[in-house]
């Protein structure tokens, strides 16, 4: 047990009241005269000793002012539990029961929500692995030992490597690999009728430098592009009213118009000057290549890195979401140790007073009747 406000217990000095009130209240004698002592010649009284009197009365009082010291110092009680077993967790995926092997000891559980143990099925649901590690490490008790076994290679990644509060004996096993992503392909480009010949001549060739595929066919005046085609403006004036819509509504816009303050931009030339911008509009994207789209005229078109920009820009690849097992070990980080929250006996001290005052003032009561 441990006081959180340890000065509270200068309360108990207030012990000196009930002493000194005890002291100074005794029962009252009335001296009577005999006759026949009268003439007896007067003693000297013996020494009297420090009595007193209704002691049970004292006692309870002290036991008053003792609880009300210690509600001021305010006891709490710090767990002092075991040293927590070890945590074993397996992911979906693996074999548990091969890796668990004749060893029944320990806490063995599937690295998914929940952490059920791995007595039940193995959970199919795909999890992020990386997140569910995290939430592990902030319930586990600080002193755990952890291991995981993970397949190699590692699926549910997100990005950020892995940093837990405690070391983690890290097993990978190899898993065969079912099949490779399918590249995408790459985003097709609708070219406005009435843009320049000029214009529809390069989007032409960027699309055949992008894939074998031919170019799609050109948008009529009254024809919006459709979900998932890029849509290619062109030219230097403002997008039509029907476009500006569709590109708020999440489409994606190249145009040959200068951008506004607002845009970034994608791309520099050699020398450092602007050569693609992009700009959110609503939920779509707009793409601002300014000038004439001529690559005989305008040099920006020239650059050998423009077609790849520009496919980043209009499909940003998919981050990795698996990788080797063994670059991905966690690290361990130094993070603050947060104890248990100590428990207070606030609840209980204020009912021990209450009843030592109930107490004490029956027990007063029954003494102050009492006659002298």
């Amino acid at each position: 047990m441990n006081l959180l406000f340890p000065l509270g217990l200068a309360a108990l000095a207030a012990w000196l009241l009930p002493l000194l009130i005890h002291l100074a209240r005794r029962h009252p004698y009335t001296p009577l005269d005999f006759a026949a002592l009268r003439w007896l010649r007067a003693q000297i009284r013996p020494r009297q000793r420090i009595r007193f009197d209704d002691w049970p009365l004292l006692l309870v009082r002290l036991l008053l002012l003792a609880a009300l010291g210690l509600l001021l110092a305010r006891p709490a009680l710090t767990s002092s539990a075991a040293p927590p077993s070890a945590w074993t967790v397996v992911a979906p995926g693996l074999d548990a029961r091969a890796l668990r092997g004749t060893n029944e000891e320990g806490n063995w559980h599937w690295l998914a929500p929940g952490f059920p143990s791995v007595e039940r099925p193995a959970p199919t649901r795909p999890a992020p692995l990386a997140s569910l590690l995290r939430e592990l490490d902030a319930q586990l008790p600080g002193g755990t030992a952890l291991t995981v076994h993970v397949p190699d290679p590692l699926p549910g990644l997100d990005g950020a490597r892995l940093q837990l509060s405690r070391p983690v004996q890290w097993q990978a096993h190899a898993v065969p690999v079912a099949s490779t992503q399918a590249a995408r392909p790459p985003p097709r480009l609708r070219v406005h009728a009435e843009a320049p010949a000029s214009a529809r001549h390069w989007i032409s060739a960027l699309q055949r430098a992008w894939s074998t595929r031919p170019a799609d066919a050109e948008l009529p005046a009254d024809t919006l592009p459709a979900r998932g085609e890029i849509a290619v403006w062109g030219r230097s004036d403002a997008l039509p009213a029907a476009w500006q819509a569709w590109l708020r509504d999440g489409g994606s816009v190249v145009t040959a118009a200068r951008p506004e303050a607002a845009a970034s931009v994608v791309l520099r030339s050699a020398e450092g000057a602007p050569l693609l911008w992009q700009q959110r509009i609503g939920q779509g994207r707009l793409l601002s290549l300014p000038g004439e789209w001529d690559p005989a005229h305008n040099g920006a078109l020239r650059d050998a890195r423009l077609p790849r920009a520009l496919l980043l820009a209009l499909q940003p690849p998919a981050l990795p979401r698996a990788g080797d097992a063994r670059d991905q070990a966690p690290q361990q980080a130094v993070l603050p140790v947060t104890a248990a929250a100590p428990r207070e006996l606030t609840r209980w001290l204020l009912l021990a007073i209450v009843l030592l005052f109930a107490l004490e003032r029956g027990m007063a009561s029954r003494a102050a009747r009492r006659p002298a």
